[in-house]
């Protein structure tokens, strides 16, 4: 008797390296690729408008690549358990398959749909599709978990074999009968108002476009990364984190590619963009075994900093994130996101520092700003990424260590390209006058806004509130 199974994506929207589609067809004649678009289990995390926007693009090009298998992607909205039982009744399942996430709310859900699921008689299993080691596998000699990244590094580097490719399907059997689907546009991804219409000069969301952004990494940006990494008027960096985030590319994929380049001539530019993808894996490290800290910091002495109160900094923020802050590196990279839903990783860092550091705004306002208009927006990631800058996490960045936007400017866009790119009113302002902040009698001239702050006095007032919650 033939068997069918419920292959179960969810970010791991591809068909290549699929270890859950992989176990799947080998254990059962027919599959039935299903989505669930579970928002209400994600909490107040559930995906952000440009995520959103992602998701609808991926999903389109997924149920795409089925069909040409004769195959078809499965669409349903609600909850996860009640949708994954109805389909199952309708076309007879026997087993339903997953691969792994890691969110706190999301690992909670799985347990609970493998518990019942089994209880109904199904064959359940759960894999690993997006990370390279599993949250528990690497833990200090007392069993702990890692809280500082480089022994995790380290210990990533000891234990790291190749993870074998799972192969692409050619063709995938189809069930007897098809279960009810939504269409793509019931489940209402796409932004009302068109914020995000330009993110298709940028983006090539989907499998294919994953591939041909690593290939093009691989060939022509990895040689020179550890150093253009850190330019964001260059082409230096991969651009894959989106891919990676939604699964259409694995991190054994990338591990893999760059194995196959072999050492470079430097050697660096390789092993500086594994250590991103180590860091990738240490985020996701942190969240699951510290379910909290998308909301608290992992140091518990922030809980006492004396961030200015909401009725104070609104105005501010609201500055902030239109990038209208009189700090040119600043709003160059706010107004990127804005339009591109991506952000220099770089620049990521100085927007933060000065949101959290100059202007005394808590890290959480920026980490919810971020969730809603970036791509990429991974929890994990994300909240890593605020805590460091912040202070208050894993790796922190000393908080007397305050990035200077105008000094970080100079350095890594020496030129000036990348803030006159996003900044075009400045455009007048000659080499590197263009960072500075604007002066009183200039402003009406260049349609440019005073500096919110003062950059060293600003600075201190931030040395100042942390020496309150030392003492």
């Amino acid at each position: 008797m033939l068997s069918t199974a419920i292959v179960w994506f969810r970010r791991d929207l591809r068909l290549a390296d699929h270890p859950a589609l992989d176990r799947a067809r080998c254990d059962h004649d027919r599959i039935v690729p299903v989505f669930i678009d579970d928002a209400a289990a994600e909490g107040h995390w559930s995906a952000g408008a440009a995520s959103r926007w992602w998701l609808h693009h991926s999903l389109a090009e997924l149920d795409q690549r089925l069909r040409d298998r004769g195959s078809r992607l499965v669409l349903a909205r609600g909850d996860a358990l009640e949708s994954l039982r109805r389909i199952g009744n309708a076309c007879g399942a026997d087993a339903v398959y997953w691969n792994r996430v890691y969110e706190p709310a999301l690992v909670e859900r799985d347990r609970v749909i493998k518990q019942a699921l089994g209880e109904d008689g199904l064959t359940v299993e759960s894999c690993n599709g997006s990370l390279l080691f599993e949250p528990w596998q690497l833990r200090k000699n007392d069993g702990t978990p890692y809280r500082v990244f480089t022994p995790f590094w380290k210990q990533m580097q000891k234990r790291w074999t190749a993870p074998v490719a799972c192969p692409e399907p050619r063709q995938l059997a189809a069930p007897n009968r098809w279960p009810a689907s939504l269409t793509l546009d019931d489940l209402d991804l796409l932004p009302r108002l068109g914020w995000a219409d330009g993110f298709t000069d940028d983006w090539a969301p989907g499998e294919l476009g994953a591939r041909r952004r690593l290939e093009r990494f691989v060939e022509c940006t990895v040689v020179d990364y550890e150093v253009a990494r850190d330019r964001p008027d260059q082409e230096g960096t991969s651009r894959l984190s989106p891919h990676l985030h939604f699964g259409e590319i694995s991190p054994g994929q990338v591990a893999r590619a760059l194995d196959e380049v072999g050492e470079l001539p430097s050697g660096k530019g390789r092993w500086s963009f594994l250590r991103e993808i180590a860091w990738r894996e240490f985020s996701s490290h942190l969240l699951f075994h510290y379910p909290y800290l998308p909301d608290q910091p992992l140091n518990p002495a922030f809980e006492a900093f004396p961030w200015r109160k909401r009725a104070d900094y609104a105005a501010d923020l609201e500055a902030w994130q239109q990038g209208r802050t009189g700090i040119p590196m600043v709003d160059a990279g706010m107004r990127e996101l804005w339009a591109t839903g991506w952000m220099h990783n770089r620049v990521r860092m100085i927007v933060a520092s000065f949101l959290t550091k100059n202007l005394l705004i808590p890290w959480q306002e920026g980490a919810r700003w971020f969730w809603e208009t970036l791509v990429d927006a991974d929890l994990a990631n994300n909240t890593q990424g605020w805590q460091w800058t912040a202070g208050c996490g894993a790796d922190a960045a000393p908080y007397f260590r305050v990035f200077n936007p105008v000094l970080q400017g100079e350095k890594f866009d020496p030129d000036g390209r990348y803030v006159r790119r996003w900044c075009p009113e400045l455009a007048g302002r000659k080499g590197r006058q263009i960072h500075q902040p604007i002066a009183q009698s200039e402003s009406r001239q260049y349609d440019y806004p005073m500096p919110l702050v003062d950059l060293k006095q600003s600075r201190r007032d931030a040395l100042d509130a942390w020496q309150r919650i030392r003492s």
